[in-house]
């Protein structure tokens, strides 16, 4: 089994996980070892999940503005998780290939493996709910129809995706690209950088 065959099966299961309960507030359960790469996956498409759900829950035209305003912090913290999640799995990689040593004209790629899953973990979301539109018994057929088209377009999407994510480790595996693990550094959630927090502890 290749490591995107894995990863998609850990992402099906994380949303169809959720969507027994199809609530924002369900507690997470992750039946995977703790410091396992599964593990990390799972936890990832989770968040990725609820904050789906958050996105469509905040655009209720009628949501209570405290409501909003609430749901807009649980969202930031989720942004935040998510990329600390990004980085830990891009942690995991350099520590798989650390032994490698790159060739001379060993090649970096524009974007890490890990935010290649990111990627991957979202289109997994995209087709479940789209696979909910084309299942719509409420729908006209025109709907479903233009559904069907873009589900067959995410599918393909995620197997050239898949694929990619793939070759990538394998390159790195051979040496043949190399990889960097870059922080983040958001700096409107550190207190010490967003000019609206560190003006407003004067």
């Amino acid at each position: 089994m290749t490591f995107t065959e894995q990863a998609n099966q850990i992402f099906k299961r994380a949303i169809n996980d959720y969507h027994v309960t199809d609530d924002v507030n369900t507690p997470i359960k992750n039946p995977y070892a703790k410091n396992s790469i599964e593990h990390s996956l799972y936890l990832k498409c989770w968040i990725d999940t609820v904050q789906w759900h958050y996105e469509d829950i905040i655009r209720d035209p009628h949501i209570n503005p405290v409501d909003a305003l609430s749901l807009k912090r649980r969202i930031d913290q989720s942004n935040q998780d998510r990329t600390d999640l990004v980085e830990e799995i891009d942690s995991h990689f350099r520590h798989t290939y650390n032994e490698v040593k790159p060739l001379p004209d060993a090649r970096l790629n524009t974007e890490s493996p890990a935010w290649a899953v990111d990627r991957l973990s979202i289109l997994a979301l995209k087709i479940y709910h789209m696979q909910e539109q084309v299942e719509r018994q409420d729908a006209s057929p025109e709907h479903i129809a233009k559904c069907q088209g873009k589900l067959d377009i995410l599918l393909e999407q995620q197997k050239d995706l898949s694929l990619a994510i793939d070759q990538l480790l394998e390159d790195i595996e051979a040496g043949r690209k190399y990889m960097k693990v870059y922080r983040q550094m958001k700096m409107y959630n550190d207190p010490a950088t967003n000019p609206v927090l560190y003006k407003s502890e004067k």
